[in-house]
C-alpha cells in the first residue's frame, strides 16, 4: 500500500501543470457517461459492487461480480446533440476482470456557411473513445486497475487522435463498509492534431475518494477530492483592475480567493439512501461546478445533482440529473444487465 501511495504522488508531481478547462484537448473525456455517477456529481469512483459502468470509471473497482455484464448509457439533450457509453465486463478466473467500452458524442448536423453567412451545405462532428481496462484483486483489501483509451475527434474535415491512460488503486477495510481510492485519469498524449502546431495536453487530473456505509442506517456518504494536481481552481479575470473608493479615495484591490474558497472547490460531497436492494436515492453537491457556472441573479440549484436507481431481477435502471446552473442541466439514463440472468 505504501508503494502504491508513493506512485500516486509521483504521478501527481509530473502532471502539476494540468488545467481544468480551456487549455487542454479532448474536453469530452470529462463528461459523465453514466447516470449513477451523474446523480452523484459525476465523479463517483469509490464504491465496489457489480456496476460495470463504475468499473469503467475506476478500473480498480473491476471485480468478478461484473462478469458478462453490459451497460447502455444515454444522455438526453436538446439541439440534436447526444452522448453516451456502451460498456462490457468479463471476469477471468485467477487473473482478474477486464472491461471494454465505447464512449461517443454526436453533435448532429450543422449548417456550413460562407464568409457572408450564406448556407452552402451541412457538415457533422463527433468524438469517440474506445477503451479497455483490467482490474485485479491483490488481496482481500487492496485492488488495482488500469484503462487505456484511444481517442478520436472529427470536427468537419479536421481530425485528431490521442491516447490516454487511467491508473487506480483501492483499499477496503475488513467490514467492507469503508472504501478509499486514488486515481490518475487521462494521462496521455495527442498523437495527431487538427492542424499543424496546435498540440495541447489532455485534461489530466488526480483524484482521491472515500466512501463509508453507516452500520445501522441505510446511508452511504462519499467525499471526492478532484484536481489534486492543481491547487488554485479559481478564475482570475485579467481585465479586472483595482478601483478607488469614492468616499475615502483609497484603492480597492482586485478580490482574490481565500484559502478556504480554494480548498472547497476541490470537493464533491455525495449521499446515497439505500432503501433495500430495490431502490437507491442519490444526491451530491459540487462547489466548484456551482462557482464556475453561477448565474448571479438566479443561482438556483447549480452544483447539485440528483438521481435514483431501480434494481430488478434481471436488470437495473438508473436516472441522473446533473444541474450546471439555472440555465442548464443534463439528464441521463442507464440500463445495466447481467447477460447470464437471461439464460433459462
Amino acid at each position: 500500500m505504501k508503494k502504491f501511495i508513493h506512485v500516486i504522488f509521483l504521478c501527481m508531481g509530473t502532471i502539476g501543470l494540468a488545467q481544468t478547462g480551456g487549455e487542454h484537448i479532448f474536453p469530452f473525456l470529462d463528461l459523465g457517461y453514466n447516470a449513477r455517477a451523474n446523480g452523484l456529481g459525476r465523479d463517483f469512483i469509490s464504491v465496489m459492487d457489480d456496476d460495470i459502468n463504475i468499473g469503467v470509471a475506476n478500473p480498480a473497482m473491476l471485480n468478478s461480480g461484473m462478469h458478462n455484464t453490459i451497460g447502455f448509457n444515454q444522455a438526453l439533450l436538446a439541439g440534436g446533440i447526444n452522448f453516451g457509453m456502451v460498456s462490457y465486463g468479463r471476469h477471468f478466473e485467477s487473473i482478474g476482470t477486464g472491461s471494454a467500452h465505447l464512449r461517443y458524442v454526436a453533435y448532429g448536423e450543422m449548417d456550413r456557411t460562407d464568409v457572408n453567412g450564406q448556407k452552402i451545405g451541412t457538415f457533422s462532428a463527433g468524438d469517440f473513445i474506445v477503451g479497455a481496462g483490467f482490474g485485479r484483486q491483490l488481496n482481500p483489501r487492496i485492488s488495482v486497475g488500469a484503462n487505456i483509451n484511444f481517442i478520436f475527434s472529427q470536427l468537419e474535415s479536421f481530425n485528431s487522435f490521442g491516447v490516454g491512460l487511467d491508473v487506480a488503486g483501492t483499499y477496503r477495510n475488513e467490514s467492507e463498509r469503508t472504501t478509499v481510492t486514488a486515481m490518475i485519469r487521462n494521462a496521455g498524449y495527442q498523437l495527431a492534431t487538427y492542424t499543424t502546431d496546435d498540440r495541447a495536453p489532455l485534461p489530466t487530473q488526480a483524484l482521491m475518494a472515500v466512501s463509508h456505509k453507516l452500520e445501522h442506517a441505510p446511508f452511504r456518504v462519499s467525499i471526492v477530492a478532484h484536481h489534486l494536481n492543481k491547487w488554485d481552481l479559481t478564475y482570475n479575470d485579467p481585465n479586472l483592475q483595482p478601483t478607488t473608493d469614492p468616499l475615502t479615495g483609497e484603492e480597492i484591490p482586485v478580490p482574490v480567493a481565500s484559502f478556504g474558497e480554494k480548498l472547497a472547490r476541490h470537493f464533491i460531497v455525495q449521499l446515497e439512501l439505500l432503501a433495500g436492494q430495490t431502490l437507491h436515492i442519490r444526491m451530491a453537491f459540487d462547489y466548484q461546478r456551482r462557482r464556475e457556472m453561477l448565474v448571479q441573479q438566479r443561482p438556483g440549484l447549480g452544483g447539485f445533482s440528483f438521481g435514483t436507481g431501480l434494481n430488478f431481477k434481471r436488470f437495473s435502471l438508473d436516472y441522473g440529473l446533473l444541474i450546471f446552473s439555472s440555465a442548464g442541466y443534463n439528464n441521463m439514463l442507464t440500463l445495466t444487465t447481467h447477460l447470464d440472468k437471461w439464460k433459462k
